[in-house]
């Protein structure tokens, strides 16, 4: 088995989703198929976790294994191989040799997600915010954001929880900063529920509006509530931002995905 692992980046605006489907564009479908045609032989590529349609990543890992004992280029001439034939919304940013059972998904330590809630009317960043019309507290935001951090149970911001095995999660990091015209929330965690940080954002928007309390976010990880389903913010905003490996170390300060006009030098 030869491994190698890639970090992908990628606008997911017109995928549906991360996760190969046999009616629908997706990440790992493009990538399969590229991967296959330079090669000329069959390969396996897996992600660190599947992102939903119109979600974005700007580090995504997956790895590409084959069986096959033909002879491989070196690294580099693969990646330019690879990216020669991806859609240019598809990005590899690096490729490398990686032990034979590395797994991008099990393997990983921890993943981390950025939300971009842009407070003006922007003409270039429509596919990257959730541009909202209300004017938003990102202090009472902040404050609220804090109660995230630490083991909780968030079947009231999960699609589907009585599916899920466990709805309790790990939160390493939850943090609300605002940059100039952008207001962003990242969430580092071991891992998480279908539609979690959507709904979460969600929810912290509501605290921001004035239409939710601090208290009533609490109230929201103590026991189960639809209600969030009704606040989730739409994928547009959403970043794979990083994941985690032993040994590496967490991001310092949020910081935007793309720059609006106010936040540049």
């Amino acid at each position: 088995m030869r491994t190698w692992r890639l970090e992908v980046e990628y606008e997911g605006t017109r995928y549906g989703g991360w996760q190969r489907q046999p009616d629908k564009r997706t990440i790992q479908g493009e990538l399969q198929r590229a991967a296959e045609t330079f090669l000329d032989r069959k390969v396996e590529i897996g992600g660190s976790g599947r992102t939903d349609a119109g979600v974005h990543a700007l580090r995504q890992v997956a790895h590409l294994k084959t069986n096959s004992s033909a002879p491989v280029p070196p690294t580099a001439q693969l990646l330019r191989g690879i990216n020669g034939l991806l859609p240019h919304d598809i990005n590899l940013l690096s490729c490398g040799r990686a032990r034979p059972d590395f797994h991008a998904r099990h393997d990983a330590r921890a993943r981390s997600y950025l939300y971009q809630i842009s407070t003006r009317r922007t003409a270039f960043g429509k596919s990257f915010v959730w541009w909202m019309r209300d004017r938003l507290d990102a202090h009472a935001m902040a404050e609220a954001c804090a109660l995230l951090t630490g083991r909780h149970d968030f079947s009231s911001f999960c699609e589907s929880p009585e599916s899920q095995s466990s709805t309790l999660v790990e939160v390493e990091e939850a943090r609300v900063i605002a940059r100039g015209g952008l207001i962003l929330f990242r969430i580092r965690a071991s891992h998480f529920l279908w539609k979690m940080v959507r709904r979460v954002t969600g929810a912290l928007v509501e605290v921001g509006r004035g239409n939710l309390s601090a208290r009533g976010l609490r109230a929201l990880l103590e026991s189960y509530s639809n209600e969030p389903a009704a606040w989730t913010a739409p994928p547009s905003g959403l970043f794979l931002e990083r994941v985690f490996y032993t040994s590496e170390r967490p991001q310092d300060e949020p910081a935007p995905a793309f720059f609006m006009a106010e936040d540049r030098p």
